[in-house]
Parts: structure tokens; C-alpha cells; sequence
């Protein structure tokens, strides 16, 4: 689907920023704001840092880009949402993938207790180091 269907779908008034920071996170899975801005920049000439954040706020809220934001780490944007998928990140170089859910009866993915709250997302971490950086190379 198309930048400018999603944004119609989602409700969403469909604009140059929009589009363009949209596919910016589409072609840059896990990228950071600066990134974006910069991607943003290469298809429209320019557009403001400002707008570039409220851009973002506005997809994420609308459910069309989901922020994750490692522990250590600048918030990222990625355009995979409504899965429930996990992260892999590595401690030597930062580089992010996506990691699908366990399926089945998998420990700690159930909260045993919700002290009342109404669960609707797990979100797990893991940590380690990429292919690159357990080889000792540069990424």
C-alpha cells in the first residue's frame, strides 16, 4: 500500500511531510529522527526539524509507524506495527532487527498479574552482538 493510502486510511490529512517521513521509515527500518530528517530532506529540498517530530508523532499515534527506543539508545521509528514483534540489538555497534514472537507457552510473555491494567502489548529486548561485531569486522 501507497504512503498516501495509508495516511487516508489512518484518517490522516495526506502532505508532502507526511509522505515523505512515511517512506523514509518505510526504506529505513529502525532508523532515528535524524535519518529520517535527512531522508525526508532528500525528497522534498526541505522541510523543518519540527515537522519532521511532529510528523512522527502524529504517524505513531495514528498507528503507522511504531517507536522503539532501546535502553541507551535514541528512539527509532520502524513501519512494522501491529504484530507484536521483539528486538535484537547489539551492544557493539547499535544495528537493530526485528525478532518474531515466540509462539506457544513461551516463559514471561504472559504477565501472571496485570495489577489491573489492560494488557495489550509485550515488549522484550534481547541483547548481544551482530555478526559482524562477534567476528571482530566493522558493520
Amino acid at each position: 500500500m501507497d504512503a498516501q493510502q495509508l495516511l487516508r486510511g489512518a484518517a490522516l490529512r495526506v502532505t508532502r511531510p507526511r509522505i515523505a517521513v512515511l517512506n523514509a521509515v518505510h526504506r529505513l527500518p529502525h532508523a532515528d529522527t535524524d535519518a529520517i530528517i535527512v531522508a525526508a530532506r532528500g525528497d522534498l529540498g526541505d522541510v523543518s526539524t519540527q515537522a519532521v517530530y511532529d510528523v512522527l508523532r502524529a504517524l505513531t499515534t495514528a498507528g503507522l509507524v511504531r517507536r522503539i527506543e532501546p535502553a541507551g539508545s535514541v528512539a527509532r521509528y520502524e513501519a512494522r506495527v501491529g504484530d507484536n514483534h521483539h528486538h535484537v540489538v547489539c551492544r557493539s555497534c547499535g544495528a537493530i532487527a526485528d525478532v518474531d514472537c515466540a509462539v506457544g507457552d513461551a516463559p514471561c510473555m504472559t504477565a501472571p498479574e496485570g495489577h489491573g491494567y489492560a494488557i495489550d502489548e509485550t515488549e522484550v529486548i534481547h541483547w548481544g552482538h551482530c555478526p559482524a561485531c562477534a567476528a571482530g569486522r566493522t558493520p
